[in-house]
């Protein structure tokens, strides 16, 4: 963002985009391309925010409730079936075309988010990973590995050869960079290395036992925290949600070599078809952003069958965009609805621009 868009940044949250939205002029900015809405969550009754960055993806019922009967009310809400077709170049979609996503496939999907979406009668794309489609929930790595690290002493020493990291935290802002840098590196791996060093990682900051373990035995930790099991992502399929994949693992793509990046597409397709009965049609990549997926990632989607696939980019109504790079509006747990109505129009993305 640039400087001048984050000097006036409040304003703009709290000033233009309100009376923009209340005059109804974002909803007459009409485009070429449907807008594609995703979110990560919603908050458990009982659980309390451990980190923004860690939690910051997730809504409360009441923002999530109030944000899709703002969209029904406003938008076309479409079904998933409705934008695959679209795609296939089989249907029109009509103006102001809304598509719900979802990404991560965690619990307090099913519990917490389900209800919502029945109660409104709108329907969404879950997209899931791999431990979806086993008997028992796990843990996303990349959130246990941030938790290990947020959860550990003051300063912290990590010695990992195998991954290239020899490093030292003393500080929270010092944690969240050697996250990111972890995250990369144990990227590059297969999920049972990448399991083997975050297990070698607990070790070395003197974590006693396992959050997986420790999570499952808490029930709204277990919500926040654990994916859907295979049951309960059949239960998500029979409420009418469509499922699409979201990797086997949730690497960065981009740092794997290409066969191990294949076989998380393929793996994680083919599973869920076995799991659910269904075709497995759309994909989303993990992270989403430019740095973790290039154009060698949109060709691995579309060899492995995929008839789109999902990235987080600034959306652009005005643009017509590839099928595997189709962009979404990513909503945070601080984003007002006049915000979300802003960068629907494109009307967000066109004054960046303006004031880079």
């Amino acid at each position: 963002m640039g400087e001048n868009m984050r000097v006036i940044s409040p304003f703009v949250k709290h000033v233009l985009y309100p009376g923009l939205s209340r005059t109804g002029y974002l909803r007459q900015r009409k485009g070429q391309s449907p807008a594609v809405v995703t979110y990560h969550g919603v908050l458990p009754a009982g659980y309390q925010v451990i980190d923004p960055q860690l939690d910051g993806n997730l809504l409360s019922v009441e923002n999530l409730r109030q944000q899709i009967q703002f969209l029904k009310t406003h938008y076309e809400v479409i079904s998933p079936e409705d934008f695959r077709d679209s795609c296939e170049a089989k249907c029109k979609l009509p103006p102001r075309a809304v598509l719900l996503t979802c990404d991560d496939g965690l619990r307090n999907h099913l519990t917490t988010m389900l209800p919502v979406l029945r109660e409104v009668a709108v329907r969404c794309l879950f997209f899931v990973t791999g431990p979806s489609a086993e008997k028992a929930s796990t843990m996303l790595w990349h959130e246990q590995l941030y938790l290990l690290l947020l959860t550990a002493p003051a300063t912290i020493r990590l010695d990992l050869p195998e991954a290239g990291v020899q490093s030292e935290a003393r500080s929270l802002p010092a944690k969240r960079e050697l996250w990111r840098r972890l995250l990369l590196r144990l990227s590059v791996v297969d999920s049972e290395q990448r399991w083997k060093m975050l297990e070698k990682i607990r070790t070395q900051l003197g974590q006693p036992d396992s959050l997986d373990a420790k999570y499952r035995e808490h029930p709204v930790l277990a919500e926040r925290f654990l994916t859907l099991n295979r049951d309960e992502l059949r239960q998500m399929a029979d409420a009418g949600m469509s499922i699409g994949a979201h990797t086997d693992s949730h690497p960065n793509l981009s740092q794997m070599p290409e066969k191990l990046a294949v076989r998380e597409l393929r793996q994680n397709r083919e599973q869920l078809e076995l799991a659910l009965g269904k075709q497995v049609w759309a994909l989303a990549f993990p992270f989403g952003d430019p740095a973790s997926v290039s154009a060698r990632e949109m060709r691995l989607a579309e060899q492995c069958g995929f008839t789109c696939a999902f990235v987080n980019h600034e959306y652009e109504p005005e643009n017509e965009y590839p099928r595997f790079a189709l962009p979404r509006v990513h909503v945070t747990a601080e984003m007002s609805l006049a915000e979300l109505e802003a960068r629907l129009s494109g009307f967000h993305s066109s004054l960046r621009r303006l004031l880079a």
